[in-house]
C-alpha cells in the first residue's frame, strides 16, 4: 500500500467517493479548488492505493495563522470531513502520511471532522451533534408532520407577504447583504463573497441560493448543497430587525420543499451545540440529533484546541465586533475568517 498526493488523479478520486457508502459532500475533489481559490490555504489531498486501486482518501488543508499558529484540518469551514477508507490498514497508512505532513508543516495538531470515531486511537470532542431530518415523499405530507407552532409561523411569514426566490450566483449579492450583516450582529467575522461565488460556480447543479424577500428586499437567505439524497443548508441567515416576519421559518420550509422536489430523502441542518439557540431552532423541525466525533492528533500532547465562539477568551472580542460598522467588518472579516476553521 502506498500513499500519494492528489495531482491529476481527480477522476479516480471522484469514482472512489461515489462508490464509498460513507462518503460525504465535502470529500469531493472540487472543494479543493474552492478552498485554494477562496482562502489561499495550501491543500494536501492524500489517497492510499493498493496496486491500481484507491482504498482510502484524506483531504487536508494547511492552516497558518498569526493568532493560532499552524495546524491541519479535514476540513475547515465545513461540517464534515476526515478519513474515508476501506479498512483499518488504509486508515493507518493515511494517518501516518498525515502525521508526516504535519511535521513537515510544523503543525501543532490535525483536526478530523469525523461523524463517528475511527480506529486510530485519537482523542475526540463530542460536544457537537449533527441534525438530520427524514423527508416525506411530498410537501403536503411533510407539512402535516410539522409541529403546529412551526406551521403557524410559516403562515405568519406568508401573511406578511414574504416570498422566496431560488437561484444561483446571480443572487449572491442579495445573499451576502443579509449573511454579512447577520454575522456582524453575532460577533463573528464573515467569509468573503468570493467563497460563496466559488461554491455556486464549482457546483452549479447541486448548490443553490434561497432568498426570502419582503417585496424586493431580502430578509432571510440560505445556501443549499446537495449530495446523493441529502440536502444541506450549511449557511443561513436572517435580519434581526425583521425576525417578527418569520422569514427564517419560511426559508427552512422552502428549503425542505426544494429538497423534496429534488427527490432528496433527508434534510441536513448541520452541526450544533446541544441546548444552544441554534440547536433549539433546528430541533423544532423534528430532526434527530446524532453526536459527532471530531478527532485530533496532537503533535506534542496538551489540551485539545478550542477555537469556537463559545470559548470565554473570545467573549470581549466578539462584543467589540458586534459594535463595529458593517463596512469595516465586511472588509476585515474575510481576513480573519480564513484562519478560523
Amino acid at each position: 500500500m502506498e500513499v500519494h498526493l492528489l495531482t491529476d488523479e481527480t477522476a479516480a478520486w471522484e469514482d472512489y467517493v461515489i462508490r464509498h457508502p460513507m462518503a460525504c459532500n465535502y470529500h469531493q475533489s472540487r472543494w479543493k479548488t474552492v478552498l485554494e481559490q477562496s482562502f489561499g490555504h495550501p491543500t494536501r489531498y492524500l489517497f492510499a492505493k493498493e496496486g491500481d486501486r484507491i482504498v482510502g482518501i484524506l483531504p487536508l488543508v494547511v492552516m497558518k495563522s498569526l493568532l493560532f499558529g499552524r495546524f491541519l484540518v479535514s476540513l475547515p469551514f465545513f461540517n464534515y470531513g476526515g478519513i474515508l477508507a476501506d479498512d483499518a490498514e488504509a486508515e493507518h497508512a493515511l494517518m501516518a502520511s498525515a502525521q508526516a505532513t504535519a511535521r513537515e508543516e510544523k503543525a501543532k495538531y490535525i483536526e478530523f471532522g469525523h461523524v463517528t470515531p475511527h480506529r486510530l486511537g485519537l482523542r475526540a470532542k463530542r460536544n457537537k451533534v449533527t441534525m438530520l431530518l427524514d423527508l416525506q415523499r411530498d410537501a403536503d405530507s411533510q407539512w402535516d408532520g410539522l409541529d403546529p407552532k412551526v406551521r403557524n409561523q410559516i403562515r405568519t411569514a406568508k401573511k406578511s407577504r414574504l416570498w422566496t426566490e431560488t437561484g444561483g450566483v446571480e443572487l449572491v449579492d442579495d445573499f451576502y447583504t443579509v449573511f454579512a450583516r447577520n454575522m456582524r450582529d453575532l460577533g463573528t467575522p464573515v467569509y468573503s463573497k468570493a467563497f460563496f461565488k466559488a461554491i455556486l460556480t464549482s457546483f452549479p447543479a447541486s448548490s443553490h441560493l434561497l432568498v426570502v424577500r419582503l417585496e424586493r428586499r431580502p430578509v432571510a437567505v440560505g445556501l443549499t448543497s446537495a449530495f446523493r439524497t441529502v440536502l444541506e443548508m450549511p449557511w443561513a441567515a436572517s435580519l434581526r430587525d425583521d425576525r417578527h416576519l418569520c422569514g427564517n421559518m419560511l426559508l427552512y420550509w422552502e428549503a425542505m420543499k426544494f429538497a423534496i422536489q429534488r427527490a432528496c430523502t433527508q434534510f441536513d441542518f448541520g452541526r450544533s451545540s446541544p441546548g444552544s439557540g441554534a440547536f433549539l431552532f433546528k430541533r423544532q423541525w423534528g430532526p434527530q440529533p446524532a453526536p459527532l466525533a471530531w478527532e485530533y492528533w496532537m503533535g506534542n500532547g496538551g489540551a485539545l484546541p478550542d477555537l469556537s465562539p463559545a470559548n470565554s477568551r473570545f467573549r470581549i472580542p466578539i462584543e467589540i465586533w458586534k459594535r463595529l460598522p458593517l463596512p469595516l467588518t465586511n472588509h476585515l472579516g474575510p481576513l480573519l475568517a480564513k484562519s478560523l476553521p
